[in-house]
């Protein structure tokens, strides 16, 4: 009996200056939930591309339903007319249109060159009926809920004879309630006899809803996996490269833990949350500390720094700043209360390509002093040139254009930004990501030398030896959450990974 749905053998893309994937091979069988799983950069979206059509591949082949004859999708259209279906995280449906409409947009039941509009909103009823999902299909779909949406968009791509449905991170905006809903219905597919390839960052749900694992690191294949034979702690290191007890050599030192002689924190929060975003958490900052966040891309790092700063409102809990309660509306109110924030992403939320290596280094202070307090040209170049010398910044001079740096040396200018506005708290989002070695050296030791002159630094990193060396304490999130809170004396790579996957090294499920 034939079962394999799907065989990519020895995938190869690249982009210019990037091996995107290298020589990777990945299975699917029918009646089966298979996880696609790695950190950023792994290649999983760019995998997902070749399959769909979205890009094409140098060498390697695709094979369908056990046939040898190799084949390419030009086009997502013609990756559908052979029974591939992708569900996107933003929902790619027309929202002012019918649910019905959504269901045949493109294939609508006619007779004489009309639509049938009787015959379409009873056939699209009886799908909905059918997949259980509750709704009137003569409804506009943006009258309901992001997960509904989901699941219609899901229901769409299976009408259609999908054989493989590709879901890309499909719960990344549902609750928990919902995310029940949508694996209700995965499991149904799967046993009548779909392949499911699960695009997700969350632990948990791989292992509630799934039957195998393959993990792609670096562009490459790292290895095919049965979820019940793959211990979560295992599957942590697969993803990160990192094997137990190989860093013992990396930190002579004790890592650094600041006394608090203080009592009262410089900033604290209880019960912030967000819904959707991050988990109600607690969380104490004191001068002089350099406190980690540590996790699994997805884990909800970032969302818990941007409530702090502003970027996205709470709907739960307080902050407090100095022992004061405090609300930001936006990121402006943060920084006039000497709180900066380095966004992972430096490229869109980061450098202003066009601009100058001065006019980037000035931005925010400009920002924080106001539109009528204006910085001389004068006052500009010389603190432009007092902070490229200070993070030796590798520029022609200060009105050289920021987009002719190179990766590293862009991202010391958003450093000295924020450090131009004197922050009391500085929140660095993967500082070091994509920059030479001697680079984050620098900064590693910048954060330090900041920490010991009295600042709160908030770094979070990919990179557990980074961590190790940098912060004094370290939150650990999990799907969205704060699960656990490790002191200096804790700090070691077993402890951070077993925490990370959510239990003892010996966990399956």
């Amino acid at each position: 009996m034939k079962n394999t749905l799907l065989k990519m053998i020895g995938i190869t893309k690249t982009f210019p200056g990037v091996v995107a994937l290298d020589n990777v091979d990945f299975t699917l069988n029918k009646g089966e939930i298979h996880a696609l799983m790695g950190e950023n950069g792994a290649g999983k979206s760019t995998l997902i591309k070749v399959l769909t059509g979205v890009e094409t591949f140098e060498t390697g082949r695709i094979l369908l339903n056990d046939s040898e004859r190799s084949i390419v999708n030009r086009s997502p259209q013609e990756a559908q007319t052979r029974g591939i279906s992708t569900v996107y995280q933003e929902i790619n449906l027309c929202p002012n249109l019918s649910v019905a409409e959504n269901l045949y947009l493109g294939r609508q039941p006619s007779k004489l060159g009309l639509v049938s509009w009787k015959e379409m909103n009873i056939h699209a009823q009886k799908v909905m009926d059918n997949f259980e999902i509750p709704v009137n299909v003569t409804v506009s779909l943006e009258n309901y809920s992001v997960a509904i949406q989901q699941m219609v968009a899901i229901a769409r791509a299976v009408d259609i004879s999908a054989k493989i449905l590709i879901l890309d991170e499909p719960t990344s905006s549902l609750d928990e309630r919902e995310v029940q809903k949508l694996f209700n219905i995965m499991r149904r597919l799967r046993n009548e006899g779909l392949g499911i390839i699960f695009v997700t960052h969350f632990l948990e749900q791989v292992y509630e809803v799934c039957d195998k694992i393959t993990v792609l690191r670096n562009g490459g294949l790292v290895g095919e996996f049965e979820v019940e034979r793959l211990p979560r702690v295992q599957l942590v290191s697969k993803m990160m490269g990192k094997e137990f007890d190989d860093l013992a050599s990396i930190k002579n030192e004790e890592p650094l833990e600041l006394s608090k002689e203080q009592e009262t924190p410089l900033f604290s929060a209880r019960q912030l949350g967000r819904v959707g975003h991050i988990k109600p958490f607690d969380l104490e900052i004191y001068p002089g500390e350099v406190i980690g966040f540590s996790g699994l891309l997805g884990s909800g790092r970032t969302e818990l720094v941007r409530i702090i700063y502003g970027a996205d409102s709470p709907d739960s809990g307080e902050m407090k700043y100095k022992g004061k309660k405090i609300y930001f509306k936006t990121p402006l109110d943060a920084m006039k209360k000497g709180f900066a924030f380095l966004p992972e992403n430096r490229k869109e939320e980061g450098v202003i390509a066009d601009l100058s290596v001065r006019e980037n280094l000035i931005i925010a202070l400009q920002a924080k002093k106001g539109a009528f307090k204006l910085i001389s040209r004068k006052e500009q170049e010389k603190l432009a040139d007092e902070y490229i010398k200070l993070l030796q910044i590798k520029t022609t001079g200060t009105e050289a254009p920021v987009k002719q740096l190179s990766g590293g040396n862009q991202q010391k200018v958003i450093l000295g930004r924020w450090l131009m506005t004197n922050p009391e708290l500085l929140i660095l989002d993967e500082p070091t990501r994509g920059i030479d070695v001697g680079t984050k050296t620098e900064i590693q030791k910048l954060v330090l030398k900041l920490a010991f002159e009295g600042m709160c630094v908030i770094f979070i990193s990919s990179e557990i030896e980074e961590m190790l060396r940098t912060v004094g304490r370290m939150g650990i999130m999990r799907d969205r959450e704060k699960v656990k809170e490790l002191s200096a004396a804790q700090l070691n790579q077993d402890a951070i990974m077993s925490a990370i996957a959510g239990g003892s090294g010996n966990e399956n499920s």
